[in-house]
């Protein structure tokens, strides 16, 4: 019973410190406030363009798009959204046959697969936004992909709207320096620093704050933690997996215990 009580509490805890997205993200508030921004003004505003969002791992760029995503879910519904991860597709070309496949384009090869494309999206119908997660995955000689991708947001009569997500800062200025040729052609930048020690500290305890009882973890031990994470990376799925392992440990440790005790009235 001992165990059944105790064990409930650490079940809870590593779920709390599972890496998904949170209904609300400690430190973001700056980011989410311009992202949201940034899709009431080009996609419910009709009006096409892009958005480079970069930042290391675990600095919470996903997280905060698929939150604005599902917050704005309603705003959104009379648009087309299409998300791709770059990291699952086979090459950089493949983004163009995974896109047309979203939009119930048919089959083509080639040129003609981006001229049917080009075709759709300055055609009239709702806007579509297209977010790319891992972009970096579409670097090729020529960086070809990424600027037919950058390129047709300024298309005339373009209904797209293009997000890209990244680890490199300096992506655009190193793979898409022609796209500052163009008035209005080099995508707008958002830029996810590193989480700090505070940062990290308020969003281990908010997690384990859902955990009802007494705290699994110690406040001292999340503070060690946090600090030893932003020092080294700032990632914030490092902190969480770091706890949750900890977690791990205790509760083996007391299933050990527990096991061992001596039932009550003296039972053998």
């Amino acid at each position: 019973r001992l165990f059944r009580q105790e064990g409930t509490c650490y079940q809870q805890a590593k779920q709390v410190l599972h890496a998904a997205v949170p209904d609300r993200l400690q430190g973001r508030e700056r980011e989410l406030g311009i992202l949201r921004q940034f899709l009431r003004e080009h996609v419910l505003g009709r009006r096409p363009g892009s958005l480079y969002v970069s930042g290391a791992p675990g600095t919470g760029k996903t997280a905060c798009l698929s939150r604005v995503l599902l917050d704005c879910k309603d705003e959104l519904a009379r648009s087309r959204t299409v998300v791709l991860n770059c990291m699952a597709l086979g090459s950089p070309q493949s983004v163009f046959p995974a896109l047309a496949q979203h939009l119930g384009l048919p089959v083509a090869t080639g040129r003609e697969r981006i001229r049917s494309l080009e075709k759709h999206l300055t055609a009239q119908g709702p806007m579509v936004l297209l977010v790319l997660d891992e972009l970096d995955q579409l670097e090729s000689k020529g960086q070809d992909v990424l600027y037919t991708l950058f390129e047709w947001p300024q298309l005339p009569s373009s209904r797209l709207v293009l997000v890209g997500l990244a680890n490199a800062l300096d992506l655009t200025d190193r793979s898409l320096a022609r796209l500052g040729a163009h008035p209005a052609g080099s995508p707008q930048l958002l830029h996810f620093p590193p989480y700090s020690k505070e940062q990290l500290t308020r969003i281990l305890q908010e997690r384990l704050g859902q955990v009802a009882g007494e705290p699994v973890l110690d406040s001292a031990a999340l503070q060690f933690c946090a600090r030893k994470v932003s020092a080294v990376s700032g990632d914030a799925r490092k902190a969480l997996d770091v706890c949750r392992r900890a977690v791990e440990v205790v509760e083996l440790e007391v299933r050990g215990q527990t096991l061992l005790k001596p039932l009550p009235g003296g039972e053998s």
